[in-house]
């Protein structure tokens, strides 16, 4: 099951809820009672394998900005 992260905005309180997608945009209310809340924007962490080979630090049309700057 999902998890959602929500913010208080009275209380200023961070906290999660385990519900299934079809409710994700359901009230929530927080520890304290609270039901002026807002869900947060939550980043994932993905891991595995690529497919292909890594790409080479300085490489042609690669590194931090295209290789034009950097030296």
């Amino acid at each position: 099951m999902p998890r959602y992260e929500y913010r208080c905005r009275t209380c200023g309180d961070t906290f999660e809820v385990s519900r299934p997608m079809a409710q994700s945009s359901d009230p929530a209310k927080c520890s304290a009672g609270h039901a002026d809340t807002v869900k947060l924007l939550s980043t994932v962490a993905v891991s595995g394998r690529a497919s292909g080979p890594a790409p080479r630090a300085g490489g042609a049309g690669g590194g931090c900005c295209g290789g034009g700057c950097c030296g």
